[in-house]
């Protein structure tokens, strides 16, 4: 599993930092070898002072098709598997505080910022970006799902069971971490019902997590103020939950 690192600003090896691991969406996507844009993101993370890991696990492009397909039938296992061991590979190499792990994404990453949570504790703060919580809702809610078949081998109507084992909602009671959920209005991709029955159940659950929808937004957000409120969301949501990045 390959992956990228980006270092906090004005790095001290001396020091230890939380690190953010920043999940891309897709699944067929990947995160290439150019410098991260200034929205939210990488770049503003690492100039707040924290290590930033953004994995391209199994189910990523650019490493043939057998490892792309790697996650058809499960989906959020194989790459949180490879997520979890370049985790391990980064902190047996850099001054990382295991204790002060951050988990976010936007699409396919926002799915994996709601799932992975459930199957680790690992991550003490998160940030979900336009996620899934529930594969089988969202399968009658969005405008897109002929991407779906070839990932789960079998519309919801006949697999049912393939899309419940990877739907957050189905293991909510084990989530712990505090989440903010981010959600447009108009998203057709990743239908905002999906971050309202996610905030529902992790509100249930009694643990820490907040709702905010933008409106007149879809997909990726155009507004500027509202890209930058997210972006000020987001740092303070990890500031609060991870403490200062350099101490």
């Amino acid at each position: 599993m390959a992956g990228w690192l980006l270092f906090p600003a004005d790095y001290d090896p001396n020091k230890r930092y939380p690190m953010i691991v920043s999940v891309h969406g897709g699944p067929v996507w990947a995160v290439r070898p150019r410098w991260p844009g200034v929205g939210y993101g990488p770049a503003p993370l690492s100039a707040l002072g924290y290590f930033v890991f953004m994995p391209n696990p199994r189910g990523s492009m650019g490493q043939g098709e057998d490892y792309t397909l790697a996650i058809r039938r499960q989906m959020g296992y194989a790459d949180l598997r490879d997520i979890l061991a370049g985790i391990d590979k980064v902190e047996a190499e850099y001054p990382v505080d295991d204790q002060r792990l951050g988990l976010t994404g936007w699409s396919y990453g926002g799915f994996m910022s709601m799932f992975v949570p459930t199957q680790t504790q690992r991550f003490k703060a998160v940030v979900a970006g336009a996620g899934i919580a529930n594969w089988k809702s969202y399968y009658g809610q969005n405008s897109i799902d002929q991407w779906m078949l070839p990932f789960f081998g079998a519309s919801v109507y006949d697999a049912p069971d393939v899309y419940a084992k990877s739907s957050a909602i189905n293991f909510v009671k084990q989530a712990k971490a505090p989440t903010l959920i981010i959600a447009g209005q108009f998203d057709k991709e990743c239908p905002a019902p999906q971050s309202f029955e996610w905030w529902h159940a992790l509100h249930a659950m009694g643990v820490p997590a907040q709702l905010v929808v933008y409106a007149g937004e879809g997909h990726h957000f155009r507004k500027p103020e509202h890209r930058r409120d997210v972006l000020e969301r987001a740092l303070a949501w990890f500031q609060t939950y991870l403490g200062p990045a350099q101490h």
